[in-house]
């Protein structure tokens, strides 16, 4: 409970709403460890903020927006410019809490593409060229993310998540690549479930999370 408590503190009332600034919580260049660019350099950008509150987030720390400094968008582009991936993946906490637009339009006039990871729990802002939508149980997307969204990972955590999967994978786009991922917690339970699972409904790809198997952030 004390961890619902602490994301329910999360305030993004001193964020510019023009998208100026942005709590930023940590920003890192690896490779892309889950999902349709599994394998790829990116630059991650992750912002504090969140309101969904998972239970089994790994980065609760990210949940209370005011425990990360407002960073001008600027210094946030010049830095990720300097690495040869000239791609960015914008992460959280939830990053649709924010104005994106000058964020990513600055990206893209970099050359650099611009790929979001999202519950899709507020609506879409920003210019992408990858829109990831991982929708949670905690907190419902809103209706108008999902024809944005060129990937649909799903967080299998028990059984009755492939029907939840399967009823956000009607609301798609049809050329929407669709993956089912097992929350880390229950990997070796929650795998082979997964596998037996896209055997018989082939529409859905498996996505593990190769960086922790990795051993890179």
């Amino acid at each position: 409970m004390e961890e619902i408590k602490a994301f329910k503190k999360a305030s993004i009332y001193t964020v510019p709403k023009d998208g100026s600034e942005l709590p930023l919580m940590e920003a890192f260049y690896t490779i892309q460890g889950e999902g349709g660019n599994t394998g790829t350099a990116a630059y991650f950008i992750r912002l504090g903020g969140c309101d969904v509150g998972c239970h089994w987030c790994d980065v609760k720390e990210s949940w209370d927006a005011e425990l990360h400094p407002l960073t001008p968008v600027y210094e946030i582009v010049e830095t990720a410019a300097a690495y040869p991936g000239k791609s960015v993946v914008i992460t959280g906490g939830e990053p649709l809490l924010y104005n994106l637009l000058p964020l990513t339009s600055q990206l893209q006039q970099q050359g650099i593409k611009t790929c979001i990871e999202t519950s899709g729990a507020y609506p879409i802002s920003g210019v992408w060229d990858w829109v990831c939508l991982s929708p949670k149980k905690f907190k419902a997307p809103d209706a108008s993310v999902y024809p944005f969204a060129d990937e649909l990972k799903v967080i299998i955590f028990n059984k009755s998540d492939f029907k939840w999967a399967e009823e956000h994978a009607a609301r798609v786009g049809e050329n929407c690549k669709l993956y089912l991922q097992p929350e880390w917690g229950k990997v070796n339970e929650i795998t082979p479930l997964i596998v037996e699972y896209v055997k018989n409904n082939p529409k859905w790809r498996v996505s593990l999370q190769t960086h922790k198997y990795m051993d890179i952030p």
